[in-house]
């Protein structure tokens, strides 16, 4: 007997997976326990080879599989099976009428569309890795959990095979809800996956915005201690800060992640070995240089104080020398693709401290870029532009010299990490004084001036980026007065003529690049 608060005996199952871990064990076990097992390709073929009864799918419709696979389970005695309500004698006549056979336990994983696209396949491969019947079958399920069980996880073969050891070959309603609300949560995620990448396909952003992920780790609070929080994975996670391995330390908060991620997307704009530091989203110190060990100590000078406590992030792997000095400091997390045996030994006196390997794997780039705003989402492509070195225009009477057209580059792709309004100045590839997050852009460019001499490190002779146009030629007089010598921009104001004459005047060097890095 079945129904809502009742038990539901499973007699029989229908077994399709694309991923086949722990099937063979589960079938055997299903098997044992007297349940007939329907299947098709080749995980029918897999439980045959091991010695588990099966019946083919095509052999109980009496309709064969066709067009490479794409038709075998859209049949009616496979959904009328999973579809039929066994309290409903209408549905029970039909099913006897048309010879169907009640299907009580359904497993299927679906084809593996998102790993396909993750590995860069072309599209006909892409394409074919849409599963059609299998979401079908798992929805059917999922809607008739009355009176069947759908498993769409390997990980929930246990929980069914213990519940039907316990209650004589059945699963509890409960049981049967909550594999539902998997069951429907895979295939919402499934759709979104298949949604993005035809949207990545076509020019302008989807119609329809779908996205989907999955729960990775919940969090003890969001950015204050009063704000729930969770941490979501959207696909593989490879070579990303969601797929990362935690080797040590506490676990990690909202704002350490939110941290963490700025810091890895900065040191990744870099070939050169390159370190930075980062706190509350900013950097407030990089640099790039022969050695890891000399790019950490050179970023972190840019400003020990705010240094305290930060995100420290390496585009190579932790050395022990490196590791050695980041261990004098008091930081939060390190971010790095690897690490050495001997650099994980002598941090591992720091159990607070959060070691995270990303792997050396290329990531690949989110399609959109997220931010919520009241009753809706912004949307939006990733910045993942890099300088036209074609697109470069020297707008002043002197042209910069190598070493500053090196740090040009270098504090213009810093630039693009750092808060609106934004003002780099760097010299010898690092960074001297940092200004984030202004109103004024001319304030921003005075707070860089500050911290590079509250550093001791001076801006004479440093060259300065800025992520946006300068709208005024205050700012020009101001980097006069640091001892600014270039600076890049991407130009646009209706006073561009007024700020390259101010230029002029002190001899400076400018570069216009035509694009601006704004970020909020």
């Amino acid at each position: 007997m079945t129904g809502y608060g009742m038990t539901a005996s499973i007699r029989t199952a229908l077994v399709s997976v694309s991923d086949k871990t722990g099937i063979v064990d589960f079938c055997r076990f299903l098997e044992k326990q007297g349940v007939a097992i329907l299947s098709t390709g080749g995980t029918s073929a897999l439980l045959k080879k091991e010695g588990v009864a099966v019946t083919d799918v095509a052999d109980y419709t009496g309709f064969p599989e066709m067009m490479d696979g794409r038709v075998k389970t859209l049949h009616p005695k496979v959904h009328g099976g999973i579809l039929g309500k066994r309290s409903d004698t209408a549905h029970m006549d039909a099913a006897s009428t048309h010879d169907i056979q009640m299907i009580d336990l359904v497993v299927i994983n679906l084809y593996p569309f998102e790993a396909t696209v993750a590995r860069g396949a072309g599209d006909d491969e892409v394409i074919e890795n849409i599963d059609i019947g299998g979401p079908s079958m798992v929805r059917s399920a999922a809607k008739n959990h009355e009176d069947v069980t759908i498993i769409v996880d390997p990980a929930d073969y246990a929980t069914v095979q213990e519940e039907m050891v316990n209650g004589s070959g059945a699963t509890s309603l409960e049981t049967r809800r909550m594999l539902a609300g998997k069951a429907y949560a895979r295939t919402a995620a499934y759709d979104a996956a298949i949604s993005q990448w035809f949207a990545s396909k076509a020019d302008g952003m989807p119609v329809q915005f779908a996205v989907s992920a999955a729960l990775k780790q919940s969090l003890r609070y969001g950015e204050n201690p009063h704000q729930n929080a969770a941490f979501y994975q959207v696909g593989s996670g490879e070579g990303t800060l969601a797929g990362a391995r935690q080797i040590q330390g506490k676990e990690l908060s909202y704002n350490n992640i939110n941290d963490t991620d700025a810091a890895l997307a900065l040191v990744r704009e870099f070939e050169q070995p390159t370190v930075a530091i980062i706190k509350h989203a900013n950097p407030c110190g990089v640099a790039s240089a022969e050695s890891m060990l000399q790019a950490y100590e050179n970023a972190f000078s840019c400003d020990p104080q705010s240094a305290f406590g930060g995100i420290i992030a390496l585009n190579r792997a932790l050395d022990a020398k490196t590791a050695e000095a980041i261990s004098k400091q008091f930081a939060e997390v390190i971010i790095a693709p690897d690490a050495t045996p001997d650099a994980l030994e002598l941090m591992a006196g720091k159990k607070n401290l959060r070691i995270l390997l990303t792997g050396d794997a290329t990531p690949n780039a989110m399609p959109y870029t997220i931010t919520t705003v009241s009753g809706g989402l912004l949307v939006q492509q990733p910045d993942a532009a890099v300088l036209d070195e074609s697109a470069l225009t020297v707008v002043t009477k002197r042209q910069p010299s190598e070493a500053e057209m090196a740090d040009l580059r270098f504090a213009f792709a810093v630039g693009k990490h750092v808060k609106s309004n934004a003002i780099v100045m760097a010299r010898g590839g690092m960074t001297v004084g940092i200004g984030a997050g202004q109103m004024s852009r001319v304030d921003s460019v005075r707070i860089a001036s500050w911290k590079a001499g509250e550093a001791k490190l001076g801006t004479k002779g440093a060259v300065l980026a800025s992520d946006a146009f300068f709208p005024f030629d205050d700012n020009i007089h101001s980097a006069a007065e640091a001892g600014i010598t270039a600076i890049i921009q991407p130009g646009g104001s209706i006073r561009d003529d007024e700020v390259i004459a101010a230029a002029d005047k002190y001899d400076m060097a400018m570069v216009f690049t035509g694009m601006r890095h704004f970020r909020h």
